[in-house]
């Protein structure tokens, strides 16, 4: 086989820096944290000199509301934060090379150099403006402290930085009906003095520098140029705040920069500090002062206007670091047909999720329907349906059975042959082309389409492994039988290396089976096969019937950490109706673990319920003990098993309490 050849590139990768004021939801991964993640890993595995940096956005009205609403200071709030967003990217596999925060005093001076050396260029100056004040409030309202009617497109509940519906960046001046978000009266228009952004004066210049891009992204592209029809403005980039880095201005003492003029500027910051880590605190300039460096910015659509039109125009003021060479721009991804609204509680948190499933399924599911050119839509279904039949009955099944049919019958090792018949030399053609055709579609950003170009090769090694029937083959004709195994584990391992950047967890395990040690990209073409394979793994769990409709009522709830208690009436509490309840028999429903099915007296009335507590109880240990049921649930079916009620139970991670009655009480007693 020929041996892929790269040439050496230079690639700086961020990714938008996520606000330190909540967890990380899914919309969030798949918009700019996942596809760079894939971006990053295939370029490490082919050689390339790439540095991926990120940080917590901690500044800006973001930080201060969240921290009034849950009561807390601006530095308790990024602190609690910083760390739950820094622990879900890790746990996932998204491996930065330096993960920062922009409150750190590093980034401060970095960003008062930027101003100041803008500032003496003269592209900023102090203009006495008219902005919104609240009576009430007794302050100025930054952006977000506003609401009103966008206008532009008329949507209601658009910011005071940016609507939401159309993407346009807007001033809480220009909103129609503002309101204060705080206590929602109308404010007042009161003088006050910011300093602004000569943002107009660069019109033309990121005209012409955007002709020179023709194969950015549409979406991108036709953004842009929105704006450049509209015409740029001139942009206020201080606030009346008192969290945030400050203007290095005597006359501007007592104002902050505008979160979105201090946050790019942490991607810098960010690259510095992992410099410093490095022992060469000098090295990050090789990355933002040599124009050979390939500046990838991956980002969702909401952030294009500041990082392909505010930015550049920034860096042009600036006139020393590299402009963006790409700007991948993913459209929005919504949760069961419904668009993501952090405000509603229709989201799915990051961390939530993995306090109770593998990193590796999602990472899958997200990347094979990623929202590169459309909103797509997240559905745990599809979800279900990929982990069991595309992760489980394909991939996982393939390593499995090979795996398994070797210790079974070579005691694990690996014949030492080369097919050469033409249904093993096939399948060696396709791990041949398969990884320079990947890379050009990841190199493309097309990697929905690289996701799925991956796993066409377990699907292809199941057919070969079936027309093969080693099986039979091993007794009939040894030779093809060894050809057949080797031809198998070839394609597994070109699968170690092709499925790293997708599924990395999944990567390591077959690692650790083939025992190969470190690979590049390129090996995946002439992969080398192991003397011996490990042990076989089952690489995929299978989800029951009842996953879908379990998620489906989770979802909606707010991550623990952060939730308020959602008050009910009266009236809203009086139509559950709780009882007491007897347990006459109990055993677990078959085929599962969790799953234990009761015979429950209800003060004369006998009925079946489900719950999932056998792991934390017996079933002849529930017997004659009186729990507390939800008498009027409707009935269910979990398993093809009705259940009609719902016990309570008290549940701390894994640990489960049932609720019962500290003395005896007889069955049907009503509960309040």
């Amino acid at each position: 086989m020929a041996r892929l050849s790269f040439a050496t590139l230079r690639i700086l990768v961020t990714s938008a820096l996520p606000y330190a004021n909540g967890d990380i939801h899914f919309g969030q991964v798949a918009g700019a944290y996942l596809p760079a993640d894939i971006f990053v890993k295939y370029h490490r595995l082919r050689g390339s000199d790439v540095v991926y940096v990120c940080g917590s956005d901690e500044h800006g009205v973001p930080i201060t509301m969240t921290a009034q609403k849950q009561g807390l200071t601006p530095r308790e709030v990024v602190d609690k934060y910083h760390v739950r967003i820094r622990e879900a990217f890790k746990d996932f596999g998204i491996e930065f090379d330096n993960y920062s925060r922009t409150s750190l005093p590093l980034h401060h001076e970095t960003s008062q150099g930027f101003f100041r050396r803008v500032y003496d260029k003269g592209y900023i100056k102090p203009r006495t403006t008219r902005q919104l004040y609240c009576p009430c409030c007794k302050m100025f309202l930054a952006d977000r402290y506003v609401e009103g009617i966008c206008p532009n497109c008329r949507a209601e509940g658009a910011r005071g930085d940016q609507c939401e519906a159309c993407g346009r960046w807007i001033e809480p001046f220009d909103l129609i009906e503002p309101r204060c978000k705080t206590c929602g009266e109308t404010p007042e228009i009161r003088e006050t003095k910011h300093w602004f952004f000569a943002l107009s004066r660069f019109q033309e210049p990121l005209r012409k520098w955007l002709a020179s891009k023709p194969d950015w992204k549409p979406n991108v592209r036709r953004f842009c140029e929105g704006w450049f029809k509209a015409g740029l403005r001139d942009r206020s980039i201080t606030r009346d705040l008192s969290w945030g880095v400050p203007v290095p201005l005597e006359e501007a003492k007592d104002k902050v920069m505008y979160v979105w003029f201090d946050a790019p500027i942490g991607y810098v910051s960010s690259t510095k500090e992992w410099a410093r880590q490095q022992g060469k605190p000098d090295r990050w300039r090789d990355y933002w002062e040599d124009s050979s460096t390939r500046l990838v910015h991956f980002i969702g659509k909401d952030n294009i206007v500041f990082h392909a039109m505010v930015w550049p125009a920034m860096l042009m003021a600036f006139d020393e670091w590299v402009l963006p060479t790409e700007i991948p721009a993913n459209e929005f991804l919504n949760i069961e047909s419904r668009k993501f609204s952090t405000s509603r509680n229709w989201a799915l948190w990051l961390p939530e999720y993995l306090s109770r499933f593998p990193a590796d399924p999602l990472r899958y599911a997200l990347a094979v329907n990623l929202p590169e050119n459309r909103d797509v839509d997240f559905a745990w279904r599809d979800y279900h349906a990929r982990n069991n039949n595309e992760l489980a009955d394909i991939l996982g099944n393939f390593v499995n059975r090979v795996a398994v049919f070797l210790h079974k019958n070579y005691s694990g090792r690996v014949p030492d042959v080369t097919a050469d018949d033409d249904a093993g030399l096939e399948v060696l053609k396709a791990i041949e082309a398969a990884p320079g055709r990947i890379a050009t579609m990841i190199d493309g950003f097309r990697i929905k389409d690289a996701a799925r170009e991956v796993m066409t090769l377990p699907a292809l090694g199941n057919r070969y492994f079936d027309k093969q029937s080693p099986w039979r083959s091993h007794t009939d004709d040894r030779q093809a039988c060894d050809r057949t195994m080797a031809t198998c584990v070839r394609l597994i391992s070109a699968l170690e290396v092709l499925l790293y950047p997708f599924l990395p967890h999944t990567s390591r395990r077959i690692g650790q089976m083939l025992g190969l040690g470190v690979r590049s990209w390129a090996d995946a073409a002439n992969p080398a096969i192991p003397g011996e394979l490990g042990e076989p793994t089952i690489l995929f769990t299978k989800l029951d019937d009842t996953f879908v409709d379990a998620q489906m009522a989770r979802l909606g709830a707010e991550p623990e950490d952060t939730k308020e208690a959602q008050v009910i009436s009266l009236d809203e509490f009086k139509k559950v109706e709780l009882k007491t309840a007897r347990v006459e028999s109990a055993e677990k429903v078959e085929g599962t673990d969790k799953l234990v099915k009761m015979s429950i007296d209800l003060g004369g009335e006998k009925r079946q319920i489900v719950a999932g507590i056998g792991k934390a109880y017996r079933p002849e240990d529930l017997v004659g003990k009186t729990i507390v049921v939800v008498a009027n649930l409707a009935p269910a079916k979990i398993r093809g098993v009705e259940s009609r009620g719902m016990l309570l139970a008290a549940v701390d991670g894994d640990e489960i309490a049932l609720v019962t009655v500290d003395r005896e009480t007889k069955a049907g007693c009503e509960v309040s």
